[in-house]
């Protein structure tokens, strides 16, 4: 199948699941990036959007001149733990995760120098005795990753005890999150 070079791209990590370019609820304006999934797009009339940052994180990468932008939902921040999960959904995992997500971005057209970083999400959701801390270990692999490139974050809200929805806007790079029926914008502020 060929594409003219006019068509927009939009890429997702399960192109054969049935719901990872499903548009939200009718809206031909989102695409929904679901749990241990990402997405990559350059059409400027699109959102990238993303549900239930509870302990996982949503990352986004934006060019503002290319005007393209992608979107990762890690739930766990290491792949050592379940390696055929690991080679099977790569995106599940942070240090696979965000990797990934910055070489689909470039290869649809955005540069590195240009990007903007926002992540949210890495919450304590869980009411238990503090053992597992998946979402202080989610942040704790973000920003590891970040440092180990020489990386800002532009914007983050992680960490506290509730469920977080991010939206990307493609048009302009604006960040928009949910949390408990809340919006609010993250970038730029």
């Amino acid at each position: 199948m060929s594409r003219s070079p006019t068509t927009p791209l939009s890429f997702t990590s399960k192109p054969d699941a049935p719901r990872a370019l499903e548009l939200d609820r009718g809206a031909r304006d989102r695409v929904v990036v679901g749990v241990a999934d990402l997405a990559v797009s350059k059409d400027p009339t699109k959102s990238i959007i993303t549900y239930a940052l509870g302990s996982c994180i949503g990352v986004t990468l934006y060019d503002p001149i290319a005007k393209i932008g992608g979107m990762l939902h890690f739930m766990l921040p290491d792949s050592s733990v379940s390696p055929d999960k690991a080679v099977a959904n790569p995106p599940m995992f942070g240090d696979l995760g965000i990797p990934l997500l910055f070489q689909k971005v470039t290869e649809a057209g955005a540069r590195r120098d240009r990007l903007i970083v926002c992540a949210a999400g890495g919450a304590e959701v869980l009411a238990d005795d503090g053992h597992f801390r998946i979402g202080n270990r989610n942040r704790t692999i973000l920003r590891k990753i970040f440092w180990k490139h020489n990386l800002l974050v532009s914007a983050e809200d992680t960490g506290g005890q509730h469920s977080r929805t991010m939206t990307l806007r493609l048009a302009d790079g604006a960040i928009q999150l949910r949390v408990q029926g809340k919006e609010s914008q993250l970038w730029p502020r």
